[in-house]
């Protein structure tokens, strides 16, 4: 596979020493940005890096789930590095959707041009051994395929809330695109995982809905 040629950036390592989980400080419904700015926890700047979150803990679960195929062939284990890739990069991105425009470091993480290019790659390779779709899929063959459509509609979801946020405030760069290709290789890689595993994709057919039946 090519690599891309995007230059890249070297972030600042997390400066963290959590030694307590709770601090009360968000009971009253707020809650502190990077920077020490506190919001509504409802605030929209909140909801997006909130989906962003759980996009993430999604992908880890689809970790879980390819990993049980790892003995298959070295092509899962490639997937699975990439799927961690993404899953820090998608922390990279909460991290600045977390941080007002003001308050942004240098040296922040966050998504880059590189991030969108690498998605792009990764999506034709897996694109390439795969072939024309002729109808519409839904979520199955694997379990596996349907982690991965769950995680592209919480991708979309995501991308939505960027663009809802980008309406009122300043967002990352990048954010929309990585978003936007992110949800495109979801759905690449819920096709090519069915192949690999052998398991069949499930093609939708509208003439399989009740209304259709009882029109026959």
């Amino acid at each position: 596979m090519s690599e891309t040629t995007t230059q890249e950036q070297t972030y600042s390592d997390p400066k963290l020493a959590i030694t307590k989980v709770y601090t009360k400080t968000g009971d009253k419904g707020t809650t502190a940005l990077v920077g020490g700015r506190r919001v509504a926890k409802n605030h929209i700047r909140i909801e997006t890096y909130g989906t962003v979150d759980e996009l993430n803990a999604y992908v880890g679960a689809l970790v879980v789930s390819v990993s049980r195929d790892a003995h298959q062939s070295t092509e899962i284990n490639w997937f699975i590095d990439v799927l961690v890739r993404v899953q820090h990069e998608l922390f990279n991105l909460g991290s600045i959707l977390a941080t007002l425009p003001e308050d942004i470091h240098p040296k922040q993480p966050r998504v880059q041009a590189a991030d969108v290019a690498r998605l792009e790659a990764d999506i034709d390779h897996c694109n390439d051994m795969l072939p024309a779709l002729r109808s519409f899929v839904l979520p199955g063959g694997s379990r596996e395929n349907a982690d991965l459509h769950i995680c592209r509609t919480v991708c979309r979801r995501a991308e939505r809330r960027v663009i809802e946020l980008a309406a009122t405030e300043e967002v990352p760069e990048h954010a929309v695109a990585y978003l936007n290709r992110l949800s495109d290789a979801f759905f690449v890689w819920s096709r090519w995982i069915n192949r690999i595993l052998g398991c069949e994709e499930t093609l939708w057919d509208p003439n399989r809905a009740s209304s259709a039946a009882s029109e026959s």
